[in-house]
């Protein structure tokens, strides 16, 4: 085998455990708090008190329609409250509940604060070649164009409730036996 073709190798194998990485951390997140870590990102964004909806989207990066679709969800489980402005009806201030709190609290850090740590830590060349590199290999994909926000979790930023019930509960899934198999197969491969 050349050189230049074990290095793309090695390359793909680094992103691939990347991809890994954050899909074990995102399910790790669904299984045991049943959270995806766009709703702990929104929940966290809410510790320090409520916001209206525009202000929350812009907070955590993602667009008003994908905040309202992870809203919705939250407020279907009891995470959180949207109440009425009293002094302006036209807006609605978003605010965690104690329970959304208690589950945050529980839930262990998000892969991307980790990250951040860690990344922060590195001298101002290094994060500069990181960044460069990753964009350039986005670059290399045709992956430079896709709409991305700084969340990192795998899947649809919008889980559904189903798609949350499937890995809490996995017995009611008949899919869940055949994706294990796929990705016991996956990892003989990789």
């Amino acid at each position: 085998m050349n050189q230049h073709h074990d290095k793309s190798e090695q390359v793909i194998v680094a992103l691939r455990r990347v991809i890994r990485a954050v899909d074990l951390h995102s399910r790790t997140l669904v299984e045991s708090h049943g959270l995806t870590g766009p709703q702990a990102l929104i929940l966290k964004a809410l510790q320090n008190g409520s916001l209206m909806a525009g202000e929350l989207a812009n907070r955590v990066n993602l667009s008003q329609s994908t905040v309202t679709d992870i809203l919705n969800r939250l407020e279907q489980r009891g995470r959180i409250t949207r109440i009425r402005d009293i002094n302006d009806r036209r807006r609605v201030l978003v605010e965690a509940t104690d329970a959304g709190l208690a589950v945050l609290d529980k839930s262990p850090p998000l892969l991307q604060e980790s990250f951040a740590q860690r990344f922060s830590e590195l001298q101002d060349w290094e994060q500069n070649l990181l960044l460069s590199s990753l964009q350039r290999i986005a670059s290399m994909m045709n992956a430079e164009d896709i709409d991305a926000s700084p969340v990192l979790s795998s899947g649809s930023v919008l889980a559904s409730a189903k798609a949350l019930e499937e890995v809490l509960e996995p017995e009611k899934s008949d899919n869940m036996a055949l994706q294990q198999h796929i990705g016991e197969a996956e990892d003989k491969t990789a």
